[in-house]
């Protein structure tokens, strides 16, 4: 029986999780509709909370947790003078200009990534078309592929001078810079286990890295 519930914990989805905290926090989560920002630091108020309930991992939760902050929906929500909220709807921090534009710019780079692709998708569609015409003995005119745009690269902000942190100093709820590719963003601390280190982005998505990877100003 153990056996079947730990292949079951296994297979559930991220879709499936945030459908279940829907259910247990309704005035936090949402599946449709107006979407809540979530507080700074939510994630170990959910870890603790969920700490008994075997249909989710810690692992499970960041993963959805990244899946349900990451979406168009919530990204639209990140609005300056909004109030992000707890598990009870009660609200928390205010978001600030910094956390809006970030989400703002998120939900630009997404958004341009999809369009690319759905366009790149219906140009190979019509070539592969032309192909099985063509094939077929039909004459179909061959027209040059289109170029896929690509989104344009945002100005490069000023250099920050940073100091990589002490590991054994970093703790939940400290205030960080963490290096996410080339540039160094806001965060907070939310768990520290060993050298991974999870924090939450301005946008509120979820990141875990390593503690080489934390700077402070």
């Amino acid at each position: 029986m153990n056996e079947v519930n730990i292949m079951e914990t296994k297979r559930i989805t991220s879709k499936e999780i945030i459908a279940h905290l829907v259910e247990k926090f309704p005035a936090c989560f949402s599946l449709e509709g107006k979407v809540k920002p979530l507080k700074i630091g939510i994630f170990q108020e959910l870890a603790t909370e969920l700490a008994d309930d075997e249909k989710v991992s810690k692992t499970q939760l960041r993963q959805a947790l990244r899946h349900y902050t990451s979406s168009w929906r919530y990204l639209k929500s990140i609005k300056v003078g909004s109030h992000r909220v707890n598990l009870v709807g009660e609200d928390a921090e205010l978001i600030d200009q910094e956390q809006a534009d970030y989400a703002a710019k998120t939900l630009k780079e997404s958004q341009d990534k999809f369009a690319n692709k759905k366009t790149q998708d219906k140009t190979e569609n019509k070539s592969y078309k032309g192909t099985k015409a063509n094939e077929k003995g039909s004459t179909v005119s061959s027209k040059p592929r289109p170029k896929v745009g690509k989104a344009k690269k945002a100005p490069a902000k000023a250099k920050v001078k940073l100091t990589q942190a002490e590991a054994n100093s970093l703790s939940a709820g400290m205030k960080v810079m963490v290096q996410v590719g080339n540039s160094p963003l806001d965060a907070t601390i939310t768990e520290v286990a060993g050298k991974d280190v999870s924090v939450q982005l301005s946008s509120g998505m979820v990141v875990k890295t390593q503690a080489d990877k934390i700077f402070t100003k």
